[in-house]
């Protein structure tokens, strides 16, 4: 099956009334954009993008491509739909709702193997983000020692079953997981997924002494991947090097100086503090998770990752039929910038 997208999306902020009322003002905004694109005589190329979740710093290069006028430079007129916890990305590209949208490279290997045939064409981030949240003092110190424990997890979380088989976890507990760190700052034996560019700053500035494990760590790294359909790139290849070019082009800009970007990002989604925005940038800098601190190394992927990452999906019994892996990604458009 294909994981759910709450499995691998960004957690909300604890204040849900804001997002909820930003998320409303970004459909507005989509819509409006749609109708000016019906009338539009530009003569630039028509180009949605889908997001994994509402505008923030994880999504900064692709703004940064956009308000640079990367895109138009390459004469596409790119409009960027936010996504949310309901969004399924992989459907809206599959569908042609959207010409290119935001995932992970094991999403990409299962959605192909169900028949979506979906091509990851960059990589957003060279490793994911995801990891644990545990309080400073707690016994756990490697993902080992999860076992005997409760974890709260997002339903479907493929990393989980990798970390049960691989740890040989005979007595981990799942249990749901909430958007929200309440339960966290309330109990100090509770243990979390969470993105390490999120929950830590929200946690820290509650008060709360935290450390993180990163899942990366463990040998499950998928990259987070840019991808369009099978068709799309076939009939299109010059538009998808279009917007890989301008893509990677704004995440390199993005990772010298993200202040532009930010401020513009504050405004649609007014639930981020600028304080937020600048701890999640500092992250993604300092894990090196946009270009494993080499900016030539931005939107590459590497054959090698994608195979054991097929291998680890069959391992768990998650692609529904054999593929090639190397049908799921092209390494022609990143690997020319």
């Amino acid at each position: 099956m294909i994981n759910s997208p709450a499995k691998t999306d960004p957690v909300l902020p604890s204040n849900m009334g804001r997002v909820a009322t930003a998320f409303l003002c970004f459909a507005l905004t989509v819509l409006a954009a749609g109708c000016h694109r019906a009338t539009s005589t530009s003569g630039l190329i028509p180009v949605y993008f889908q997001t994994d979740w509402y505008p923030q710093p994880e999504h900064g290069g692709f703004y940064e491509a956009l308000l640079k006028g990367y895109y138009r430079q390459e004469g596409l007129d790119v409009t960027i739909l936010p996504g949310g916890p309901m969004n399924v990305a992989e459907q809206q590209v599959s569908m042609g709702s959207a010409q290119f949208a935001m995932g992970s490279s094991d999403r990409i290997l299962e959605a192909d193997s169900q028949g979506q045939p979906l091509v990851a064409v960059g990589a957003t981030m060279q490793s994911d983000p995801q990891g644990i949240l545990l309080h400073a003092d707690s016994p756990v110190h490697s993902f080992a020692d999860l076992d005997g424990r409760a974890i709260a997890v997002k339903a479907g979380a493929t990393w989980f079953e990798y970390i049960v088989r691989r740890y040989n976890l005979k007595s981990a507990r799942e249990i749901p997981a909430t958007y929200s760190i309440a339960n966290f700052l309330a109990d100090p034996n509770y243990i979390q997924q969470i993105f390490v560019t999120s929950e830590p700053f929200f946690a820290r500035k509650a008060g709360a002494s935290v450390r993180t494990l990163l899942i990366r760590d463990t040998g499950y790294a998928p990259y987070r991947v840019f991808f369009t359909s099978r068709t799309y790139l076939e009939q299109h290849p010059d538009v998808v090097a279009k917007f890989v070019r301008a893509s990677i082009r704004g995440w390199r800009d993005y990772m010298q100086d993200p202040s532009v970007v930010n401020a513009d990002l504050q405004k649609l989604n007014p639930a981020q503090a600028p304080e937020q925005m600048q701890f999640t940038w500092q992250a993604l800098k300092d894990g090196s998770f946009i270009d494993t601190g080499n900016p030539a190394d931005t939107g590459h992927m590497d054959p090698a990752r994608w195979a054991t990452m097929y291998s680890q999906l069959s391992d768990l019994k998650l692609i529904a039929r054999p593929i090639d892996p190397a049908s799921a990604y092209t390494l022609a458009y990143c690997d020319a910038q």
